[in-house]
């Protein structure tokens, strides 16, 4: 018996049990494995429905359309039509955000690599027409600039949609006609819709939101994120086997599923290179390449994405040809995650993936001194602060378009390793940590970094 099949007999009899045990309505996941597929499905695609899941069903794949957008860039550097450490304003003048010195600064590759360094939480909707992601880059004009181009990494969504505008214009057509052109025909993906007139067509999952902890999922109002959004992750959905589709043609180094040339082997190789580390964020991984994530030592490269009430994994391993995708719509897919696809890397390649941080319950109290103060971006502003005990709490406030979906929150603080400290309980499902970097002139942390950096605005 293969491996594949030993792997598929088991998602048969496990997925099941395993989507009741982290209350999650519906998952599907494939696996591709030196040109195989496999995939399974279990549950349901909305709660209020009862629709089940199957292995042809659609859902969100969120952040991991930055890969896509990535690699659309990337045809066009292949093309000769762009040059990643061109200014981005070389193909877009009208680019511009509060620091007009940064933005004319800033690198086509340092959007790709997160570190372009403007605020990057932006979901500005400009309604729905061909013309959205243009719109949106024309609200950017007063971002401001976190830190100088180049000098770290924040997680940036608005970067994406810059990208993808730029992509728009080298091709003269919108950003969902790029993909579908570009990426949907050569690799002769089927199940895949860039928006949801397209998503209507299939068995297309609902995000479900948990109301209060412990509390079994509910089907949310909203299906999607604005549609500005959509080469940065509010849009693209698709069944895991597309998407093991476009991992394949990756670790195949750019070649298609029939052999075609998608992406230069140059290019695609270039994705998975380091480009920038990371401080200990926990599943983040430990370093960025172009698009890609880098975990275990680089053994290891992927993307998750997070929607409304949806949650999705990719991971690959190049050394041993293997994708796996994981694709849920609500409850823990944290912990479905590190069971499902820990599992099949572990079987498939031997590598054991590193498991999310847990706070330890004997963490010595620190002096806080250097952490303590307000932090603020678009989405949250957020206060650390040491009580008389010498716990360290952090409470987060969102703002914008989350102050709709999610409430104000303060949650213990202890320490993890150096000068990052995790939550003593879990959000969401997960341990976040919290890294402090950087020094404001006065000993003090300049950045509260859990993925995106918070910017000091007062001790």
């Amino acid at each position: 018996m293969s491996k594949l099949t030993e792997l598929s007999a088991w998602l048969d009899s496990r997925l099941p049990a395993l989507l009741a045990e982290h209350k999650v309505p519906g998952a599907s996941v494939a696996v591709y494995a030196g040109g195989e597929i496999i995939d399974h499905a279990a549950g349901v695609l909305n709660t209020g429905t009862g629709v089940e899941a199957d292995t042809d069903s659609l859902f969100q794949i969120g952040s991991i359309t930055k890969i896509w957008t990535t690699t659309l860039a990337l045809q066009l550097a292949d093309e000769g039509l762009l040059d990643l450490d061109e200014p981005v304003r070389k193909y877009l003048p009208e680019f511009k955000i509060a620091d007009n010195v940064a933005a004319a600064k800033i690198t086509v590759r340092q959007l790709m690599c997160h570190t372009s360094g403007f605020e990057g939480d932006i979901f500005t909707d400009t309604g729905r027409g061909d013309d959205c992601v243009e719109k949106y880059v024309a609200t950017l004009g007063d971002v401001p600039q976190l830190f100088a181009p180049g000098e770290m990494f924040s997680y940036n969504n608005a970067a994406f949609c810059v990208l993808g505008r730029v992509v728009e214009v080298l091709r003269g057509k919108p950003y969902n006609d790029c993909l579908a052109e570009h990426l949907f025909v050569p690799l002769g993906l089927t199940h895949a819709a860039a928006s949801p007139y397209e998503a209507i067509r299939f068995r297309a999952a609902l995000g479900h939101l948990t109301p209060e902890p412990g509390a079994d999922p509910q089907p949310a109002g909203v299906w999607a994120l604005a549609a500005s959004n959509a080469p940065a992750g509010s849009m693209l959905a698709m069944r895991p086997r597309d998407l093991v589709t476009f991992a394949g043609m990756h670790l195949r180094d750019g070649e298609g599923p029939d052999g075609s040339r998608v992406l230069s082997a140059e290019s695609a190789r270039a994705m998975r290179e380091r480009v920038v580390e990371l401080p200990d964020l926990g599943l983040m991984g430990e370093a960025w390449g172009l698009g890609w994530s880098l975990s275990e030592g680089g053994a290891v490269v992927g993307h998750d994405g997070g929607t409304i009430g949806q949650s999705a994994f990719l991971r690959l391993a190049p050394g041993h040809d293997v994708a796996v995708a994981l694709l849920t719509n609500g409850g823990n897919p944290i912990a479905l995650y590190t069971e499902v696809v820990g599992h099949v890397l572990k079987e498939l390649t031997g590598i054991e993936l590193k498991v999310p941080p847990v706070p330890n319950p004997e963490a010595p109290r620190i002096d806080a001194t250097r952490y303590v103060g307000e932090y603020s971006s678009s989405v949250a502003d957020i206060t650390v602060s040491q009580d008389e005990d010498g716990r360290v709490w952090v409470e987060r406030v969102p703002k914008g378009i989350f102050a709709e979906l999610a409430k104000p929150e303060k949650t213990e603080l202890v320490a993890m390793n150096g000068d990052t400290l995790i939550l003593a309980e879990p959000m969401q499902g997960m341990y976040l940590p919290h890294a402090f970097v950087g020094d404001d002139g006065t000993g003090r942390a300049l950045y509260l970094h859990t993925g995106r950096a918070d910017r000091r605005v007062r001790a």
